[in-house]
């Protein structure tokens, strides 16, 4: 299965407000296993960027004033996305800018390029109901390194987020690998049979005649016997 871990860096909180996308992160992982396959892009949004934002990203405007704009990056973003299961933690709040974006330039929905969207911040608050389930937490909870992780940075949380996940549902992984197991010493036991221990019975003369009446009987009748 083809898997792509999502984030997204904005200007603020709320994209019905006038707010953008600087930065979208996906990592691809193909059965479980990383592919070192990424897309990763900064983006100019055209507007100011809420001081509480910044301290949260550490991305400044000026920074961004040569990064290419949403609408030259939005089609190559697609592609790689394209077919593929999206996962993301707090989806909501990705979606929700990546449609308005996308919107802007009167493309489709994002839910329509991707087969599915995974939400993990709703998973680990079911998995761990009244528990902080944000990032940092769960990478604490599953003893995943996080160090690095000074300020929020797509591409980090998105590799993180992989790593998460993976743990999130390494029950999962192991159920499948049981059962692959059991198919296997099934399939192994009906090659191992030993049939020297079976014993070969041979009809003896009275059981082949009345067995020959029975085939002249059918035949008679005009029956098939086979």
């Amino acid at each position: 299965m083809r898997q792509i871990f999502l984030d997204t860096e904005t200007t603020g909180l709320y994209p019905d407000q006038g707010h953008r996308i600087i930065e979208i992160a996906a990592v691809e992982i193909f059965n479980r296993r990383p592919t070192q396959r990424h897309f990763h892009v900064y983006i100019n949004p055209e507007r100011e960027i809420d001081a509480g934002a910044q301290e949260v990203h550490g991305i400044s405007l000026e920074f961004l004033q040569d990064k290419p704009l949403f609408s030259q990056v939005a089609q190559e973003f697609i592609d790689f996305v394209q077919g593929a299961e999206l996962i993301i933690h707090n989806a909501p709040f990705d979606v929700g800018f990546l449609n308005m974006e996308l919107s802007r330039l009167g493309m489709e929905r994002l839910e329509q390029s991707v087969s599915n969207i995974v939400d993990t911040l709703k998973m680990a608050k079911e998995a761990r109901p009244g528990q902080r389930n944000n990032l940092d937490a769960l990478c604490r909870h599953f003893g995943i390194d996080n160090s690095k992780r000074t300020l929020h940075g797509a591409l980090l949380d998105a590799e993180l987020l992989a790593e998460v996940y993976i743990a999130m549902t390494r029950g999962q992984e192991s159920l499948l690998m049981e059962l692959s197991g059991a198919e296997s010493q099934v399939s192994q036991a009906a090659l191992n049979v030993d049939y020297s221990a079976l014993k070969l019975l041979v009809a003896d003369h009275e059981e082949l005649a009345t067995h020959h009446q029975y085939i002249d009987s059918l035949a008679k009748s005009g029956a098939k016997p086979w």
